[in-house]
């Protein structure tokens, strides 16, 4: 793995990374607590509260949301391009939400769940480098400097929670692995391995914004292991490329 922490070490920008094999408890990380903007990794935060609510009985999976055009933002995601008048419910909304990383259905739910109670549910998970400080493209929020913060290896204890059945409750991280399992946006993470002979599941999340590009997720090899890539300030198309080589070398690193 030295050579990995080498070529994350020599990329221009903020990296941060975090690596755990599920099975031997092996961790190996670089900038794991630095805070990082965190574009569209906080949805996980998100719904892990709407999970919450949904196990307290405040949410129910069948209430039904209407689509305004004047709370439509800009992609990611499908809403935006949709007519105003759709029906859907609250699971339609969670699912588009990480499965296309879609905004518009994020802020409803922000809205929804509240953004005190998603960060009470940040806290209470013990994750000391995130925080939802505003919803997706408020730019009078960020205009006034609220933004939106997480780091490598608080998303490596969220995902080893939800795959260890302990995030809200058994059921609940189940169901919110399932989701993961279906991610659209699979070009960072998966590229080389769920291509061609390799067809590796995978549970994750993107996240991208100027100059950020992030991929976390678990990845269902012989060991499972969590693989968490964040970058601030960063080529883009260069750290992708990064992210997409070292998940492969350490998918076979793993199975030695």
């Amino acid at each position: 793995m030295n050579d990995i922490i080498r070529r994350l070490s020599q990329v221009k920008g903020k990296v941060g990374f975090y690596y755990k094999n599920l099975v031997s408890g092996d961790v190996i990380s670089y900038n794991e607590d630095e805070p990082m903007l965190a574009a569209s990794l906080i949805k996980l935060t998100a719904l892990g509260e709407v999970f919450r609510q949904l196990d307290c009985g405040n949410l129910k999976d069948d209430e039904i949301f209407i689509t305004r055009e004047c709370d439509k933002v800009p992609s990611c995601g499908a809403l935006n391009y949709m007519d105003e008048g759709l029906r859907l419910t609250l699971k339609d909304l969670y699912t588009l939400m990480i499965i296309l990383s879609d905004n518009y259905a994020t802020n409803i739910l922000i809205d929804k769940c509240k953004i005190d109670n998603i960060n009470d549910f940040i806290k209470s998970n013990g994750l000391i480098n995130t925080v939802l400080k505003r919803k997706m493209f408020d730019s009078i929020g960020a205009s006034q400097g609220l933004e939106n913060y997480t780091s490598a290896k608080d998303m490596g204890l969220l995902l080893e929670k939800i795959y260890n059945g302990e995030l809200v409750s058994k059921y609940a991280s189940f169901k919110i692995l399932e989701i993961l399992k279906n991610q659209r946006l699979n070009s960072k993470i998966p590229f080389f391995l769920s291509s061609g002979e390799n067809k590796v599941q995978i549970a994750h999340k993107t996240g991208e914004d100027t100059n950020i590009t992030h991929d976390v997720g678990i990845v269902f090899d012989n060991e499972p292991f969590i693989i968490c890539f964040l970058s601030n300030d960063v080529d883009v198309p260069n750290f992708e490329r990064i992210i997409q080589d070292l998940s492969f070398e350490i998918y076979k690193i793993n199975r030695l």
